[in-house]
């Protein structure tokens, strides 16, 4: 039996790589890894989702507004082909929204609000506005583009940045591995040397080394992604209100699960490609 385990791991790599460190290292980068896909994920459904609302949203003003004027005013919007819906804000719904800035009781005129959506959010939206402005004079419309085209350059920056994190997560975990690699061929030195002077081929010695890096690092990269989980889940439930998600099925739902289940193969593919670069390269050193 002492044999038949020898034969299988004939390097003793079992015993030279066989620390915590590696997984360790792995399981950090992988919980990293996650938190960048997640929150590019998120910054992205959260972007789509004011962009949809917002983007096709225009709210109007009426100064001096009465019941006449508002009715002129939505007889007017309703009759564009360009708007969907028209509609005047409740004022119960305009005083708690003025409440923060100007008081439970406004000493100053508070126009009447129009709330619009159009059926196409590349309509401009001065365009309706000099139209109502020739039947309601005074009426100031005002569209929401700017903050749709800042949420937007917003959502591509927090993607660009965790594009950065995991390409700079891909090499710091190439690099430790190739550590971890260097280390188990200077503790396994005279063994390799021996296997190599009786013809053991350079594949299947960079073979031996790359499964076992290959398997620490997946196994690392799986504890990183299991409590990476957790986490996310309640950053998620968190953000709901702003998502549109309610309640623990939702928040674990709203994980991005393909990219989460795709972490350990991938840390196994980078130990594995690492390993046996580090190798040969090792091997072809040698008299």
């Amino acid at each position: 039996m002492a044999r038949r385990r020898h034969s299988r791991d004939p390097l003793g790599l079992r015993r030279a790589l066989s620390g915590l460190l590696l997984p360790g290292l792995v399981a950090a980068m992988a919980l990293l890894a996650a938190l960048a896909l997640a929150g590019a994920q998120g910054a992205a459904a959260l972007a789509e989702r004011w962009q949809r609302g917002a983007a096709a949203a225009v709210t109007v003003q009426i100064p001096d507004a009465d019941a006449a004027r508002v009715q002129r005013a939505l007889t007017v919007l309703r009759a564009m082909p360009e708007v969907a819906d028209a509609q005047a804000m409740d004022p119960e719904r305009l005083a708690a929204l003025l409440r923060p800035w100007l008081g439970a009781a406004p000493s100053i005129p508070v126009p009447g609000v129009l709330e619009l959506r159009l059926r196409d959010s590349r309509v401009d939206p001065v365009l309706i506005g000099d139209r109502l402005a020739e039947a309601v004079p005074g009426a100031l419309v005002e569209a929401h583009g700017l903050w749709v085209q800042r949420l937007a350059a917003l959502a591509r920056s927090l993607q660009a940045l965790a594009l950065v994190v995991l390409v700079l997560v891909g090499l710091v975990a190439a690099a430790v591995v190739a550590v971890a690699t260097r280390a188990g061929l200077a503790a396994r030195r005279d063994a390799i040397e021996v296997l190599h002077g009786l013809g053991a081929r350079d594949g299947d010695i960079a073979g031996r080394f790359a499964r076992r890096l290959g398997l620490l690092a997946a196994g690392g990269a799986l504890v990183g992604t299991a409590a990476a989980v957790p986490a996310l889940a309640l950053l998620i439930d968190l953000a709901g209100p702003w998502l549109g998600s309610a309640g623990a099925m939702d928040s674990l739902a709203g994980l991005p699960w393909p990219w989460l289940v795709a972490l350990p193969p991938v840390a196994f593919l980078v130990g594995w490609a690492t390993a046996q670069a580090t190798v040969r390269r090792w091997l072809h050193r040698l008299p």
